[in-house]
C-alpha cells in the first residue's frame, strides 16, 4: 500500500505537471506558425539533450544499468521522436483547444500501457471512468468535424496519445528505478544524436524573421515541455502510480481550452468547454478507483 503522505506529495507534483505540460499544445500553435513541425521536433529535443547532458556531467552522474537502456531508448522513441512529430503536425491542423480536449484520453491510453509495461492494474471501475472520458472525447471530434468524421489533425493527434500513453509509462517505470530528472536527461541525451543531425538537415535558409513570440514558444517546448516538466511528472508517477497520476491528464483540457483564447487569440467556445469540464469529471470519479501496483 502507498502511504497517504506519498500519495499527496505524487499528486501534488502531477499537477505542477500537468499545468506545465498544459502549455504545450498553446506553445506549439504559435511555434509551427513559424517552423517546419518536423524542425521544430527536433531542435526541441537537441535544446533539451544539450541541457540535459549538461545537468548530468555537471552533477556527474554515472551511467543507467546496462539492462535499462533499452527502456530508456523505447521511452525516448515515444516521448521525444513520436510524441512531439505528431503533435506539432496537429497543431497545423487543429485549434489548441481543440487539441486539449482530445488529449483527454491521454489517462487511457497510459493506464492501458502502465497495465502492459508498468505491473499496473486498474480496477473495473478505473476503467470504466477512462472508457467514459475516451467516448466523451470521440463524440467531440466527431461533432467538430463538418462530415462528422475524424480529420486528419486528430489522427495526428490520436499518435499523439499513444505514443504519449507508452512514454509516461515507460517514464514512470524507469523513476521506480532511476530519479525521475535523470530518466528523462539521459532520454534526451541518448537521442542528441539524432536530433543533432535532424536539427542541422532541416534547417530554415533564414531565421532573421522569426518573431519574439515563436523565439519565446520554442524556448518552452524545448526546456519546459521537453525537459524540466518531466522531472516532477516522473517524480510524481514514481510516487504514485502510472496510471493514478496519468490520469491528471484529464485535468490538461481546461488548462489548455484557458491558455488558448489569450496565448493563441481562440474563440472562447462554451461547447468545448463543457465538453472539458465532462472529461474532467470524469478524473473526479477515477481517482477514487482502485490501482493495483505489483
Amino acid at each position: 500500500m502507498m502511504s497517504t503522505s506519498r500519495g499527496k506529495l505524487g499528486l501534488a507534483l502531477g499537477l505542477a505537471g500537468v499545468l506545465l505540460f498544459g502549455g504545450t499544445l498553446p506553445a506549439t500553435r504559435i511555434a509551427v506558425s513559424t517552423f517546419d513541425p518536423v524542425f521544430l521536433s527536433a531542435i526541441r529535443a537537441a535544446i533539451a539533450g544539450s541541457c540535459g547532458g549538461l545537468l548530468l556531467f555537471v552533477l556527474r552522474r554515472p551511467l543507467p544499468p546496462r539492462e535499462l537502456w533499452p527502456q530508456f531508448a523505447l521511452a525516448g522513441l515515444c516521448t521525444i521522436v513520436g510524441f512531439p512529430v505528431f503533435m506539432a503536425l496537429a497543431m497545423n491542423h487543429v485549434p489548441a483547444s481543440h487539441g486539449g480536449v482530445v488529449l483527454g484520453i491521454l489517462p487511457l491510453a497510459t493506464a492501458a500501457a502502465a497495465s502492459l509495461v508498468a505491473n499496473e492494474r486498474p480496477s473495473l471501475g478505473f476503467w470504466l471512468a477512462s472508457a467514459v472520458g475516451a467516448f466523451i472525447v470521440l463524440v467531440f471530434m466527431l461533432r467538430q468535424s463538418s462530415a462528422n468524421t475524424i480529420a486528419v489533425g486528430d489522427f495526428y493527434l490520436l499518435g499523439t496519445v499513444v505514443c504519449g500513453g507508452f512514454g509516461y509509462a515507460l517514464s514512470g517505470r524507469l523513476s521506480m528505478k532511476q530519479p525521475g530528472w535523470e530518466v528523462i536527461s539521459w532520454q534526451v541525451v541518448l537521442y542528441l544524436p539524432l536530433s543533432l543531425l535532424a536539427t542541422m538537415v532541416l534547417w530554415p535558409p533564414a531565421l532573421h524573421g522569426v518573431m519574439t513570440p515563436a523565439w519565446l514558444a520554442l524556448a518552452y517546448v524545448s526546456l519546459v515541455s521537453q525537459f524540466f516538466a518531466f522531472f516532477v511528472f516522473n517524480a510524481a508517477m514514481a510516487l504514485g502510480g502510472v496510471a493514478r497520476i496519468g490520469q491528471l491528464m484529464l485535468l490538461q483540457p481546461f488548462v489548455i481550452v484557458a491558455l488558448s483564447v489569450p496565448v493563441n487569440g481562440e474563440r472562447f467556445d462554451i461547447s468545448t468547454l463543457l465538453y472539458a469540464a465532462a472529461v474532467v469529471a470524469t478524473v473526479i470519479v477515477g481517482q477514487r478507483m482502485q490501482v493495483m501496483r505489483r
